[in-house]
């Protein structure tokens, strides 16, 4: 349905929905802080979101086709995402800044 859904484990308890991504959501990950959810869709966007209040904070754009996997580094600095049109492309999480494409 376009959205990523945080839920409380213990309890099943929905807490959010993250409304942005104009087509299917393929992959999600969230930062070893707790404090950001980043996703990846059929729309060609990673977008990180601020897990406690929803908010969208960056739409990283560039890929050509769907983004098929999200995850950040363990320093939390950089979101690494891999799409169908066959890169990986590495961005500052602070900015959204496009690092390198491999």
């Amino acid at each position: 349905d376009k959205t990523v859904r945080l839920w409380r484990r213990s309890t099943g308890e929905l807490l959010n929905t993250l409304k942005g991504h104009t087509d299917g959501v393929l992959s999600v990950c969230v930062t070893a802080d707790g404090e950001t959810v980043v996703s990846g869709s059929d729309d060609q966007t990673v977008r990180l979101w601020r897990r406690s209040t929803g908010e969208l904070l960056n739409t990283l754009k560039g890929h050509t086709d769907c983004v098929t996997s999200v995850c950040v580094t363990a320093d939390g600095e950089t979101v690494v995402s891999g799409s169908s049109d066959k890169t990986v492309r590495l961005w500052r999480r602070s900015t959204g800044e496009l690092l390198n494409t491999l």
